[in-house]
């Protein structure tokens, strides 16, 4: 049996599985109001819903008159696939690269953020002590 690679959502599906992450489900109606207000781009949110579920990304419950979605998959494994395509394609598959350039960007880390990275640090130190 092969394995199929997970799908890289667009910029378009990642829209809607923030708004899945958010509220933990929605209705096509919660989509387009949420993404798109009073202004068009109801069909637009049900076709993008019909191609993610299509996709694996949601998953719909048709029990109700209004299909209910929910995101197929989880916020941290789809940042942790893409940044790892991204790492893989424009880093060379070193993350430390990419974590150097990201952590350069314009807008710096919060203390809390820098907290984060430092116990993240200390952890991989620890890691890669322990193999030695």
């Amino acid at each position: 049996m092969r394995v199929r690679p997970p799908t890289r959502p667009t910029e378009a599906e990642l829209a809607i599985l923030n708004v899945l992450w958010n509220r933990g489900e929605a209705t096509v109606r919660d989509v387009h109001e949420t993404l798109y207000g009073l202004d068009g781009g109801y069909t637009t949110a049900l076709k993008l819903l019909q191609v993610m579920h299509g996709k694996g990304l949601v998953e719909r419950d048709e029990q109700q008159r209004a299909h209910v979605y929910r995101a197929a998959v989880t916020r941290d494994s789809t940042q942790h696939n893409m940044l790892s395509d991204l790492a893989r394609r424009l880093f060379g598959g070193r993350s430390a690269q990419l974590a150097i350039s990201a952590l350069g960007g314009d807008e710096p880390p919060s203390a809390a953020e820098l907290a984060q990275i430092r116990q993240l640090l200390e952890r991989l130190e620890q890691d890669h002590h322990g193999r030695d």
